[in-house]
């Protein structure tokens, strides 16, 4: 059985395209589990993720195939809820680059990564109830987060869909680029993010997601870490010099 992902690696990223264009790289569960394994490599060995889609899209959504197929044991399993707080808790960043659809399981995986870059023929939006579910994969708790509740109910009640001015009105997406540059805009993005101590990137998302009665006791004993590595001493002598000059 072939692969539902192409993954490409370096030093300090993983790129993984969905590639099944012949459903519009709907979500299967093999594609959760090829994607669970990318996850495991990631947690041994942290470097930024970047997901984009085949053939101009990024996600349709879950395959309606197996939903349709699937009853109330397999809802309680959460297939695609429990991969998508796996990449969303991943030590480094996630990057989605997303071209034309990402609709269903498709934008909460979108949602799920830290940063969204889009072309101008993004769509993005959840049609679930009119399906006869729920997005219970991270749209109903994490879209809110993001864009407001007003705009998450329009979203999730009315079934709006985003293009992708709106949803750079609103920051769900940072920025666009034409459909041939996406690639090259997540990685200049995964450039400006590697630029920077990978220690102390991993220790700011981790705070980030962190309970506020654990504020500032996490923080500071993060700081009482990074303030003693080499990274950081070498980083601000070399701001310090670069000042001199």
């Amino acid at each position: 059985m072939s692969s539902t992902i192409v993954v490409t690696r370096s030093d300090d990223r993983v790129v993984v395209r969905l590639d099944r264009p012949e459903v519009r790289n709907a979500i299967n569960e093999r594609m959760v589990d090829e994607l669970h394994a990318v996850c495991a490599e990631l947690e041994a060995e942290p470097r930024i993720l970047i997901l984009i889609g085949a053939g101009g899209v990024f996600a349709s959504g879950a395959d309606i195939a197996e939903l349709r197929d699937r009853g109330a044991a397999e809802a309680l399993r959460g297939i695609n809820t429990m991969l998508f707080i796996r990449i969303a808790e991943l030590p480094m960043p996630v990057i989605a680059a997303i071209d034309g659809y990402a609709l269903g399981g498709g934008a909460e995986l979108a949602y799920a990564a830290d940063f969204r870059v889009g072309t101008p023929r993004l769509k993005i939006g959840n049609p679930e109830t009119s399906l006869g579910i729920v997005a219970p994969a991270g749209a109903l708790w994490r879209l809110r987060e993001l864009v407001g509740e007003p705009l998450a109910k329009e979203i999730l009640l009315a079934g709006r869909v985003l293009g992708a001015d709106e949803a750079l009105a609103v920051r769900l997406v940072t920025r666009l680029s034409e459909p041939a540059d996406l690639l090259a805009a997540a990685h200049a993005l995964a450039d400006e993010i590697a630029s920077k101590d990978p220690l102390a990137t991993r220790y700011t998302k981790a705070l980030m997601s962190t309970p506020r009665g654990r504020h500032p006791v996490d923080d500071l004993d993060a700081q009482a870490v990074l303030f003693e590595s080499t990274e950081k001493r070498r980083r601000m002598t070399e701001f310090l010099e670069r000042r001199k000059k």
